[in-house]
């Protein structure tokens, strides 16, 4: 690009321009430096379960910051990218990509990237960090659990052994597909909305089965094919919230992380200038379902096109298919109404139904028992992603339930070296004991939340707990800049090794044998000018 092309492209795009400028600079500041090739990287070990977002992200910063890891996953190399390797060309992400940077060095092209260019994304992440050799494909994982030395082992010992595992199957598998009764007498064709590549809806009128996400960008995908109508067929109300990153951080910023006293004022502020005209179509006021203990949708053409009368959005029971084959019988409900109450039924005759019906949610089952023991079960572990039982274990990004922020950010990094710093560091790594005190403390502080502690938490309650659990414990101090912001990792490594002599004073060995004090082999970091393993 000459240089009156770029100043014109400034001029034409100045807060695109700012946004591409403000990824560069989180780059150079915050992106862990790729290894080289064949790098001897040494202990901790780290095995990572699922090729997804999380798991190459994860993986990206075990091995910029000098450790060894195995990443496993289930499927075919097709399915590196996760979730996002399986749905719709059509798909995308509905929150701004300001807050989808799940890795520092990720350019984002513009504020809504698409299915293609995030699997791009995740994909270039891999090839840069080298994790090609380091990944194993058709790998499931169905059992871990520790040999003699406390090392864990996946399945086999053929498959190495390790220091810590990063658990990282995310929330979303395979397609939920119900079979709804009289299905066999419908004359129409029925979709998961997950399957929509190379599928014509134009002139159609369409019936989407679901209340969610996966109903929303059904809609989208229909209202782009010309659909002659569209009914969205949903069970309960969910909050819409516009797809506007101000208006997302503002939300996210709750840090008490559930309903408060406050809460009807951006309640009252949506229903008011956002659902205008359609409040009915709102969760109702005292129903329980307020804006802090669910995941709200992010969208802001449902309603356009509800207004334009291309689309409605009706609440009720689905009765099942009509014996005739014509459509759906559908007992449609008054605001307030619970699930399975009086309704009027009617009869929805489409050509087209998808089921936007969500995604099985992966299985943990092949964790340890223990860590699934009442009432420390998930979500109600450490920080939400650790285990008390077993602070070598992070599920990062698999055990939340409902959340007002996003999966895909800098929580996966901080997630990820948070367990780096526990395992190298016995001092800063919690006891069982007070991890069980800590998630006591959440609870109670949680109390009145309508699901629990954990059920429901907002981005900044996640910072809060982040900074809270550092300050807390004056060994983690010179971790916090590393573990927060992926920024220096020698100086604490140092500060860990002359702690030595006061970790034996009190009877603790570092987990690994054969390490002596004074020796960096376990963060593959510098000693007298050289990389371990070059001497």
């Amino acid at each position: 690009m000459g240089l009156r092309s770029f100043l014109l492209y400034i001029i034409q795009n100045p807060i695109l321009f700012a946004y591409q400028l403000l990824q560069w600079v989180l780059d150079k500041v915050l992106s862990p430096t790729p290894p080289p090739p064949h790098a001897d990287l040494k202990r901790p070990k780290i095995a990572i379960i699922g090729a997804g977002l999380t798991g190459v992200s994860a993986a990206s910063h075990v091995v910029g910051h000098g450790f060894d890891c195995r990443i496993f996953e289930a499927g075919p190399k097709e399915n590196l990218g996760g979730i996002w390797s399986r749905v719709n060309n059509t798909s995308g992400l509905q929150i701004h990509s300001i807050m989808y940077r799940f890795h520092p060095s990720v350019r984002w092209e513009k504020g809504y990237p698409d299915r293609q260019q995030i699997v791009s994304q995740v994909r270039s992440l891999w090839h840069r960090y080298g994790l090609e050799d380091k990944t194993k494909f058709n790998t499931p994982i169905t059992n871990v659990y520790k040999d003699a030395h406390g090392r864990w082992i996946l399945n086999d010992a053929s498959l190495g052994r390790f220091d810590g595992i990063i658990a990282a199957v995310g929330t979303c598998g395979d397609p939920k597909m119900p079979t709804l009764p009289g299905q066999e007498h419908f004359k129409g064709k029925i979709w998961h909305s997950s399957q929509l590549d190379g599928k014509s809806a134009k002139g159609k009128r369409v019936a989407i089965i679901g209340g969610g996400a996966s109903a929303v960008e059904a809609l989208e995908f229909v209202a782009a094919e010309q659909a002659e109508h569209t009914y969205v067929l949903a069970r309960s109300e969910k909050w819409i919230i516009p797809r506007n990153p101000l208006v997302n951080g503002l939300l996210a910023m709750n840090v008490l992380g559930s309903e408060t006293i406050f809460s009807w004022i951006p309640e009252n502020i949506l229903r008011l200038f956002f659902y205008r005209d359609l409040y009915d179509i709102s969760p109702p006021r005292n129903s329980g379902k307020g804006l802090f203990t669910e995941t709200p949708m992010v969208n802001s053409d449902v309603f356009d096109l509800v207004r334009s009368g291309r689309a409605s959005w009706l609440r009720g029971d689905i009765l099942g298919y009509d014996p005739s084959g014509r459509g759906i019988s559908f007992s449609k409900r008054a605001q307030g109404v619970p699930k399975n109450g009086p309704g009027t039924e009617i009869l929805i005759e489409p050509d087209i139904v998808i089921m936007a019906t969500g995604y099985k949610r992966p299985t943990l089952a092949f964790l340890p028992e223990d860590v699934f023991e009442d009432p420390y079960a998930p979500p109600n572990w450490y920080l939400q992603v650790f285990p008390p039982s077993h602070p070598d274990i992070c599920c990062n990004n698999c055990t939340y339930v409902n959340a007002i922020g996003t999966v895909g950010n800098y929580h996966i990094g901080i997630y990820t070296r948070f367990l780096l710093m526990y395992l190298v560091d016995p001092l800063a790594r919690p006891r069982s004991w007070w991890m069980h005190r800590w998630i006591d403390m959440t609870r109670f502080v949680k109390s009145r939340a309508p699901g629990g502690a954990f059920e429901f938490f907002t981005y900044s309650e996640l910072i809060y707990w982040f900074v809270f659990t550092i300050a807390i414990n004056p060994f983690r101090w010179k971790w916090a800049l590393f573990v927060l912001c992926g920024i220096g990792k020698d100086l604490p490594l140092r500060f860990v090794e002359s702690e030595d002599k006061v970790r034996d004073g009190l009877g603790m060995r570092n987990v690994w044998g054969g390490v002596k004090r004074g020796e960096a082999e376990w963060m593959g970091g510098k000693r007298n000018g050289k990389l371990e393993g070059q001497d």
